[in-house]
């Protein structure tokens, strides 16, 4: 079986070495390159024959951080998918990671075990949306007909607004609607997602086409 090819981009390099040892214990992947940061990324793919299929991208590195690389990144190798990993767990920080381009956003501690499905689910789908598949997203929509989903026109301009680095406290103001009805936007969404987070909705509505970016 042709093993998935991987890129690694993290300053922090104990973590980057650690990491690109599990994943080559893993049968199905394989570490094309490692780089730790954007502008060293840029070097060594120019220089390369061989582009990986997935690049695992750190959000806080110097010289060029994962926002930039990540933008970086889909413009110049727009087939590649790319898997954000940080300890950030501020909305503003995932909403620009999603914006930028990656399929999904995981933290630096992960189990290794749904890293691996994280990596297999982006390579098969192009995305992967951790905070579904705690509640067994994929169980459900087996029994789940997703044309069903009715999503009324201010549910959408709130899902606009909320994949963008807006406040729930401005969305209200910009909709002029006040901040109990944003929240029951918020938590009907949530259940018509099967998610748990605004990350996961947001995930969610991109991967819907509900929200283009």
């Amino acid at each position: 079986m042709k093993k998935i090819s991987l890129g690694i981009v993290d300053d922090h390099q104990l973590f980057s070495k650690s990491l690109s040892l599990l994943l080559k214990n893993f049968n199905e992947f394989t570490v094309y390159v490692e780089a730790v940061h954007g502008k060293e990324l840029q070097e060594k793919l120019k220089a390369s024959t061989r582009v990986p299929e997935i690049m695992l991208v750190d959000v806080a590195m110097p010289v060029m951080d994962g926002i930039q690389t990540a933008r970086w990144l889909k413009k110049n190798y727009p087939a590649m998918r790319l898997i954000a990993l940080s300890m950030n767990d501020k909305e503003q920080t995932i909403i620009e990671m999603l914006k930028a381009g990656c399929s999904a956003y995981l933290f630096k501690d992960t189990h290794p075990d749904e890293l691996k499905k994280a990596l297999l689910e982006v390579h098969a789908k192009g995305y992967y949306n951790s905070d579904a598949s705690i509640i067994g997203f994929r169980k459900l929509l087996m029994s789940f007909d997703e044309d069903t989903i009715q999503i009324g026109d201010k549910e959408k301009e709130f899902l606009t607004h909320a994949c963008s680095d807006l406040t729930y406290k401005e969305i209200a103001k910009m909709m002029k609607l006040s901040e109990r009805t944003i929240d029951g936007y918020r938590e009907m969404l949530f259940q018509k997602f099967r998610v748990q987070s605004r990350t996961g909705m947001a995930l969610e509505a991109i991967r819907r086409g509900l929200v283009k970016l």
